[in-house]
């Protein structure tokens, strides 16, 4: 496949995962069973960490990121 159709799959991932997270967020709002609840939110909690990914919020490695920000900031050294 090319990049367009990976491009293509990504975004219908993305949307999807933005759907299912706002599903999730509904259920836990309505939920009244407390053995429920903690299941709900790891997968809510999963699902914005996979939405974060996508969008390119995700770094496996904080070090680099660290010094990326820091330089990106005005009067870095």
């Amino acid at each position: 496949m090319g990049l367009m159709a990976d491009a293509t799959e990504g975004f219908e991932l993305l949307a999807g995962l933005r759907e299912l997270a706002k599903y999730l967020a509904e259920e836990l709002d309505m939920c009244h069973d407390p053995k429920l609840i903690p299941g709900l939110a790891r997968q809510y909690r999963e699902t914005m960490c996979k939405i974060d990914e996508l969008e390119g919020g995700a770094d496996d490695d904080g070090e680099i990121a660290a010094i990326i920000i820091r330089n990106r900031q005005p009067g870095a050294d």
